[in-house]
């Protein structure tokens, strides 16, 4: 048994990430501002884990975080490219400072690994189909810029500190427990949200912009793995399915599974916005031992029906 720290373990991925752990018979701190993760994320586990309500960027918070921890998992962030396109400067304080702050309090606290989550937006608009980690960055807007930035801060820290720190880079991620509202959600649970209720959903663009779209098991396989994985630490790792589907597909085969025939309304494109998206995975198989639980079919009808199941309670 060990002991992790899951920062942003009150959101999406991290809440799912404490789970597992959880289940695994581990050890769990939650460290949450609640700035966009929310408590019902961590219902059940309440008296399982060791909660701290603070923020990456305060230095006491993080201090008390980390007491016992062998494992850091990194998720705390601020989302959302359209959102740090419309105001940079909070982004890159919690993705850049926040990111500086918990590697420098994890270092001096004898942690044995960190692993963070990165984004597949750090690639920007390159045609080169599928994405490798050996591919020159170029990222488009703040927020992919925040993401790249808080890697090569932690392979400093690894080769100058001894800090190992692993950096996974996440391709659309989906599944139970992923928020649908607000101006900056992400486009499945928003579509889903919508279609059950019977109501069209809104592209930007034609639609056909493609996105290697990866149910949430996947990605929290990819953490606990990327962990204890013997000679990863230092490396950045895609983290996916290594498919793509594009947008209009994705509301065809929502169409089916709920029975409907809605149309989507299309609107302008969005600024930052990539056109297509797929990960090659080779590396974290190789090096993590990470593999494809559960792919975008079989992920896509776990969601819908969680998300019918939320409604209907």
């Amino acid at each position: 048994m060990a002991r992790y720290l899951v920062t942003g373990g009150a959101g999406f991925i991290g809440s799912n990430i404490a789970r597992r752990l959880l289940e695994e018979g581990q050890e769990v701190t939650v460290l949450d501002n609640f700035s966009s993760g929310h408590r019902r994320n961590l219902e059940g586990l309440e008296s399982r884990i060791r909660l701290i309500e603070g923020d990456v960027r305060n230095e006491e918070d993080v201090r008390a975080a980390l007491e016992g921890v062998r494992y850091v998992i990194h998720q705390a962030a601020l989302p959302s490219v359209q959102r740090s396109v419309a105001d940079p400067f909070p982004t890159n304080d919690a993705n850049v400072n926040g990111t500086l702050r918990l590697l420098w309090e994890s270092h001096k606290a004898g942690v044995a690994r960190l692993v963070m989550a990165s984004s597949s937006s750090v690639y920007g608009e390159s045609p080169t189909l599928p994405k490798r980690e050996d591919m020159e960055p170029a990222p488009m807007s703040p927020y992919a810029v925040s993401k790249l930035a808080a890697e090569v801060y932690g392979q400093s820290f690894t080769r100058t500190y001894g800090l190992e720190v692993v950096a996974l880079r996440y391709f659309n991620v989906f599944g139970p427990h992923q928020d649908p509202e607000g101006a900056y959600a992400a486009v499945i649970p928003k579509f889903i949200a919508l279609m059950i209720e019977g109501r069209a959903p809104t592209i930007y663009g034609d639609g056909r912009q493609s996105r290697d779209f990866s149910y949430i098991d996947n990605v929290v396989q990819a953490n606990i793995k990327a962990c204890t994985a013997p000679g990863a630490a230092g490396g950045v790792y895609n983290v996916a399915c290594g498919e793509r589907t594009d947008l209009l597909d994705l509301v065809a085969v929502l169409n089916e599974i709920l029975g409907t025939e809605l149309v989507a309304r299309h609107e302008e494109d969005r600024t930052g916005d990539i056109k297509h998206s797929l990960a090659d995975i080779e590396a974290a198989r190789r090096d993590l031992g990470y593999e494809v639980e559960v792919d975008f079919a079989e992920g896509i009808r776990k969601t819908v029906a969680w998300y019918r199941g939320q409604l209907a309670g």
